[in-house]
This record gives C-alpha cells, structure tokens and sequence, in this order.
C-alpha cells in the first residue's frame, strides 16, 4: 500500500456516514470527528493523571532511597522495559485493525498469540536475569528480576481491554488500565517510607500488574480461550515483524546507556541516567495516551484524507501545548528540583536532567507519526528512524562520556533526539505533502518563548541566593505566563476542544435527566 497521502486543508466535517464503522462503535451525532475528540481530549485527561501518579511515585521513592539503591531499580526498569517492548509487536493495533464477523472468535485468536509472546519473554527474562546481573556487576538484582518475572503473565489477563478500545469505549478502558498503576502507587510509597529500598518498587509492580490482569479476566466481555490458526499467524506475522524489528533496536537505545554509564561513571552514575530518563518515559506515556485514543478512529477513517490529516495535526498541537512548557521546566528548574525536593546526592544529575527535559520537549513534536502509517498498513519507517537513532547513540555515547563524563551522556541524547526528529519529518512530508516539521516546531514553541523570558528577566533582577520561596514564585511565574500565551496563540484550537467537552457534558446530562 502506498504510504503517499495528499492532505488538502482540513475541511469541516459535521457528520460522518456510520454504515462504514458498523460493528466497531455507535457514531454520535455530529460523527466520527467529535467522538474521536471527545475521546481523545477526556481520556487524554484521565491518564494524564495517572501518568503524573507514575512520576510522582519514582521521585517521592528518590527521596528515600540513596543514589545507588535507585541505580538498582534502574537496572531493573532497563531490563524488562526493554525486553518488554519485544513483546509489544502490535498484536492489540492489529485486532483493532481487523473486521471479522464473529468478534469474539478474533479476539480469542488475538489473546492466544498474546499469550504465546508473554510466555516467550517470560522464559527469555529467566534466561537472562543471571546474565544480566553479572554483565552489570550487580547481582543484587537477581531475585527482585526474578518476582517482576513472576508478573509476566498477569499482562496477557490484560487483554481483554482491547475490546473497549476497538469499540472506543474508553471510560471502559482507562478504568481497567487504571487499577495497576493506581495499585502500585499504594503498596509502593508505604514500602519505601519503611526502609525497603527498591524492594519497595519491585513489589509494587508486581501487586499492580496482577491486580490489573485479575480485574480485566473478571470484567471481560468475551470469555478467554486459546484458538490457533495458521492464518491469522500469517497475517499478524506480516503487520509485525516491522514492529519487532523496530522494537528489538528500541532495546539497544537504554541498554547501551545504561550499561555504559555505570561502566564509566559507576551504579550512581547508573541512577542518575535513570532518574533523568524517567522524565521522557513521562512524556512518551502521556503522549501515548493521545495516540491510543485517537488510534481506533484514524483505523476507522484511512482512506479519508482529510480527516487523517486534520486528526494529526490537531492532535499533535493539543499535545504540544503542555508538553513543551514540561520540558522546557525541566529545563530551567533542574537545579532547583534537585536543591528543594530530591536532595543534594542527585546534583551531579542536574545538567544531564536539564538536556532530557528539552529532548522530552522536541520528542513532542509529530510524536504520534507511528499511528497514521500503522493505520494504512506501512510499518517499515518505524525500522528506519529507530536506526537511526540507535546508529547516532552508539557512535557518540563513549567519546562524548569520556570528554564531558554525564553531561557527555546528554550530549549524546539530544543528537539522538536530533537524528530521529529529522527521520520523523522526512516520513511526514511524505505522507502528507506540504507539511512542514519546522513550522509546525515554531508554532508549539512560541508560547513558551515569553514566559522562558519572564523567569530569566526576574532572575537578572532578584539575583542572590536561591530559595525555595522564589523558585516557586518563579515556577508560578512561568506557569501564568505560558498560560496566557497559549490561550493567545492557540485559542481557536481551546475553543473547539472545550466545545466538545460541553457538548460531551449537555449530551450526558440529557441523558441522565431522560
């Protein structure tokens, strides 16, 4: 299939034909345009706090744990978020694809292969946990890789949120996919407050992840069966494998900075690397969270082009809008996040915290490239960009840690973040011809560009010793500012989202009330 798209402006689509989307979900009227928003912008919300939960956990643990005991957990995250995402090869986007007659035979088929690639990573993982922890010199994580190992197939239980998600039901969805995180977050912070060092982490993930898979088996609308068929094996085998490959050499990217940061900077250096990185991990998750939602509809719509460009671009600018004001305070606020919240152990981290705040605000932009090319069966430029990026990380990590030592590391982060921006803007000029990457950079960056001002000029102006009365007026400074900017620049894009939303508030009150 040709991944060519020509993508005239978007034009203003009240209602979309429902014949075309029968059996995935009901249209509402006004169409498939509002239903997609809706969802997109209130599930975005929703998992958006869970997300922030996620971040809030990793640095309430920072505080109890020293440098190193969090350089163990990092070891841990690497490795079975790494080898985890060789398991991610687009089993749940294929069944979303698909439009079978009988639904719950196709999701039985898709749950087996499901399960047949968890039991191949969990084997894997038992293979490689010894290995891993006499590669890295710390055999302390031995039997902590061994429980998170025990949680492998507690994912597949997950499954069964699948069937809301291709039915766009996504209070559904977010609400099952809710219970792990909210779970570990629970059982976490109690743990750590009582000494139990990583230990702590471990079993919150561990509760979490079959707390999840348990409630999802329970409420599932389709009973769970292994059916096997060469032919779907085929099928899914083709929409795959590119994902695959792609995800084997995301494995490459933590596994080379981990590995040798700790080998050239120590376990601490380890923890720093992994702390830092937690703060793209963020920012992809929240990302995420809008390309999931959008990512059943734009199935649904391939062949209109105007609406797959109008979904990208509104999408991508609705993203931007807070994720490049998060990066840039990070940015700007590292020094003081380190001072006032995680304690002077993590100042070394300060500039390496710094570099992946501005690599978390440029990996917003075109960020959901991936869906729109899935969507029409064209998964091969994932390949592509992901080397990439790998080739770029590989070549500049050890001079750029011998020269500078951590801020080196983010040296070369932020070229590998450069290299795979250029290779997401070329395959998004190609998809959509007359696109341009940079204008559309210019666009996001611009309300953050007075309030980046704003904190600077009172910084000139106040000068003398940091406290944390004035980082915090400064951050409230910074916050008002990009507010007002954005409500300036990008208010008829707020003006048409929160129409939705009332829309989406009338519509259930109507219904409450009938």
């Amino acid at each position: 299939m040709s991944s060519r798209i020509t993508a005239p402006p978007p034009a203003p689509l009240d209602a979309v034909d429902p014949a075309p989307y029968a059996g995935r979900f009901d249209v509402p009227a006004g169409g498939l345009r509002r239903l997609a928003a809706r969802g997109t912008i209130v599930n975005a919300l929703f998992l958006i706090a869970l997300s922030s939960l996620g971040l809030i956990k990793g640095l309430a643990v920072a505080a109890f744990l020293t440098a190193a005991q969090f350089g163990v957990w990092g070891i841990l995250v690497i490795a079975f978020g790494t080898f985890g995402k060789l398991k991610q090869i687009g089993i749940g986007d294929k069944f979303i694809q698909q439009n079978e007659t009988d639904q719950e035979l196709a999701f039985q088929k898709a749950f087996t292969l499901e399960v047949v690639t968890n039991a191949m990573l969990l084997l894997l993982l038992l293979a490689v946990i010894p290995i891993y922890g006499l590669l890295t010199d710390a055999s302390q994580i031995i039997l902590p890789g061994l429980l998170l190992a025990a949680a492998i197939p507690a994912a597949a239980l997950q499954a069964p949120t699948w069937i809301y998600y291709r039915r766009m039901n996504f209070v559904r969805q977010r609400s099952l996919q809710a219970v792990e995180p909210v779970v570990a977050f629970v059982v976490t912070i109690p743990l750590a407050a009582a000494g139990l060092s990583y230990w702590s982490l471990v079993i919150g993930v561990f509760v979490g992840r079959w707390a999840g898979g348990l409630v999802a088996v329970w409420t599932a609308p389709y009973r769970l069966r292994l059916r096997f068929e060469k032919g779907t094996t085929r099928e899914y085998f083709s929409f795959s494998w590119p994902l695959f490959a792609a995800a084997g050499l995301t494995l490459l990217i933590p596994q080379i900075s981990i590995l040798v940061g700790e080998w050239k900077l120590g376990l601490a250096g380890a923890g720093a690397i992994a702390l830092a990185g937690s703060i793209v991990v963020y920012t992809d998750r929240v990302d995420g969270v809008v390309t999931q939602a959008l990512y059943p509809a734009i199935c649904a719509v391939r062949g209109r082009t105007e609406l797959m460009y109008e979904a990208f671009v509104k999408s991508n600018r609705l993203a931007l809008i807070w994720g490049v004001p998060f990066g840039v305070a990070i940015t700007l606020f590292a020094p003081d996040l380190v001072e006032f919240v995680l304690g002077e152990q993590w100042r070394p981290a300060v500039v390496l915290l710094q570099v992946w705040g501005m690599v978390g605000a440029a990996n917003h932009i075109g960020f959901n490239w991936p869906a729109f090319y899935r969507a029409i069966g064209n998964t091969r430029p994932m390949v592509v960009v992901t080397v990439m990026a790998v080739v770029t990380l590989a070549v500049s990590i050890v001079p750029l840690i011998e020269w500078k030592g951590l801020p080196g590391f983010g040296i070369a982060v932020g070229l590998m973040a450069t290299a795979s921006l250029i290779g997401r803007g070329y395959y998004l000029a190609k998809l959509f011809p007359g696109f341009r990457l940079l204008g559309h950079a210019l666009r996001a960056i611009a309300p953050t560009v007075p309030a980046v001002g704003a904190v600077i000029a009172v910084r000139v102006l106040l000068g003398g010793e940091r406290t944390f009365a004035l980082a915090a007026g400064e951050l409230a400074l910074y916050l008002v500012v990009t507010a007002v900017a954005t409500l300036v620049l990008e208010r008829k894009l707020l003006r048409e989202a929160l129409g939705y939303l009332r829309r989406r508030s009338a519509q259930a009150g109507a219904s409450a009330t009938a």
